[in-house]
């Protein structure tokens, strides 16, 4: 663990311009620290957490954040690591009560979830925890559909999918994405929301990176694809349904629905995503492999 909290060091360091090959190994060591701060191993999660919050790394963000506006590298840096430095403080080992509470409301969270999903006749299929969940999620659920073939169901697929679908329908989604700066901060439009440019930055992140998905993602799915997306969660309502057609409700006993599950307390970032298949469908795999 020395050695990458020694490199984190240097990554997050107000930089001279790096080469594209430290560049990309920077990437690939961040996406490495998320993946681990998500990891279902609580050792591992906590380990993470240590490190940095023995960087102080948000101090580390101030530091950058004072760059000058056109580094936009530097802003890039700093917002990651407010986020990972957020992340640390809330899976720090450092509540004992805190940390019941969560076990407590996310085993809450698991039972409703599971209480749901066996009345539609559905079981969770895990998928990875690693920043791409919801794409996966929904890739495994259109293979199952017919809708993509199993060869093109990844989460690169999806990914792309979704961010083609919001860049080309830049007036459904805008009003619903928040400036990265702040409602304050330089760029914003007068209401908070994005610009032109931090819009497109937005798109060409969600197209490329390990960046989450969340709700504008799970509505430009369903419309990319035309098929609803109903998402399971603890609390209420037990369904959210995302229907192409917007409010229109999908016709009763219409077996082209794509289910997934929705986890706030699961894993250690606190949200994730899982593939709800049919339990016939389940049972079928095991007879064939028994």
């Amino acid at each position: 663990m020395a050695p990458k909290k020694n490199k984190l060091k240097k990554m997050l360091s107000p930089p001279t311009p790096p080469p594209a090959e430290t560049m990309a190994d920077d990437n690939d060591l961040m996406d490495d620290l998320f993946a681990q701060l998500d990891s279902k191993d609580d050792g591992t999660r906590k380990e993470s957490a240590i490190i940095l919050n023995e960087m102080q790394i948000d101090q580390v963000a101030d530091k950058l954040e004072a760059a000058p506006k056109k580094d936009g590298k530097a802003r890039h840096k700093a917002r990651q690591a407010r986020k990972a430095a957020a992340l640390a403080e809330t899976y720090a080992p450092t509540d004992t009560a805190a940390d019941a509470r969560l076990e407590r409301e996310a085993k809450e969270e698991e039972e409703q979830i599971t209480k749901t999903s066996d009345e539609l006749g559905l079981m969770i299929h895990e998928i990875n925890p690693d920043g791409h969940c919801l794409f996966s999620a929904v890739a495994d659920q259109l293979a199952l559909l017919g809708i993509l073939p199993p060869s093109a169901a990844t989460y690169a697929t999806c990914r792309r999918a979704a961010a083609e679908y919001i860049h080309a329908h830049p007036n459904d989604f805008l009003p619903f994405l928040p400036s990265d700066l702040g409602e304050d901060g330089a760029g914003a439009t007068e209401p908070g929301l994005m610009d032109r440019a931090q819009f497109e930055r937005y798109c060409a992140t969600m197209r490329d990176t390990a960046i989450w998905g969340g709700e504008p993602e799970v509505v430009a799915l369903s419309r990319a694809y035309g098929v609803p997306i109903h998402v399971v969660q603890g609390g209420k309502p037990p369904v959210v349904v995302h229907d192409p057609a917007g409010e229109q409700a999908q016709p009763a006993g219409d077996k082209r629905i794509a289910y997934i599950s929705y986890h706030r307390r699961l894993y250690g970032l606190g949200e994730h995503y899982n593939s709800l298949r049919p339990k016939t469908f389940v049972s079928s795999l095991k007879a064939v492999f028994q």
